[in-house]
């Protein structure tokens, strides 16, 4: 039977997996986890992967089953679709995965400096009206916030359905003068990734989130851009 959407936010709190930091963004403290994810959680000192926006943890679990040797967190405010993801992860005994309830203005006070690896950002809410182009997860006041905790050579990755959200992210990194390691505006279509010497990780096209099942079954193009901070 389908839990309902109380029973999910009483059963999450229960999830060793996840953890939650849902403060006011003028009243926020510092989280209890900020730089102790390896040491207090994950018991080790492999690279931590963000999922940001990560949903029902589609993403997150799909790039842990896949890369044992890395840790995953994803980030999200909704706990019913983290619980799915939590679940999951619970489930199949995953020790690689945890997941994060917070909003994401608040996600530097949930790392420490150089905490994170690499940040993923799947098909985030686009923000189309112009008015609201600052809560874009690409606009350069949430680059700032990922500068703080990400590795230097650390790897921002972008996937996304919606074209004006795409050219927007190429036009803040080439302000910015990032680190472009490559891009494409049709991921599936042969011939159109333009990279340096990088090699697109397996998992940007094996792995598909709900919406971009969705999306890519609508016909949508999928662009993806993998870049360096600066």
């Amino acid at each position: 039977m389908t839990k309902s959407k109380l029973e999910r936010f009483a059963e999450i709190d229960t999830f060793i997996n996840v953890f939650q930091h849902l403060q006011n963004q003028e009243k926020v403290d510092e989280f209890v986890m900020k730089g102790k994810w390896n040491e207090q959680y994950f018991k080790n000192n492999n690279p931590i992967v963000l999922e940001l926006g990560c949903g029902k943890g589609e993403y997150t679990i799909g790039m842990a089953e896949k890369n044992p040797n890395k840790n995953y967190i994803g980030a999200d405010l909704k706990g019913n679709r983290i619980w799915v993801g939590a679940k999951t992860a619970l489930d199949n005994n995953m020790q690689n995965v945890a997941f994060l309830r917070t909003r994401i203005e608040n996600i530097a006070y949930a790392f420490a400096e150089n905490e994170i690896s690499e940040i993923w950002i799947t098909f985030p809410d686009p923000q189309p009206q112009k008015t609201r182009e600052r809560k874009r997860l690409t606009h350069p006041k949430f680059l700032d916030k990922y500068k703080l905790i990400l590795k230097k050579d650390g790897v921002i990755q972008l996937k996304t359905d919606n074209e004006p959200l795409f050219q927007f992210t190429l036009e803040v990194i080439q302000e910015r003068k990032c680190n472009v390691l490559c891009y494409t505006n049709n991921l599936y279509k042969k011939g159109t990734i333009l990279m340096n010497e990088n090699v697109i990780p397996e998992e940007t096209k094996t792995i598909k989130t709900y919406y971009e099942k969705l999306f890519s079954d609508k016909g949508f193009d999928i662009c993806y851009v993998a870049f360096k901070n600066a």
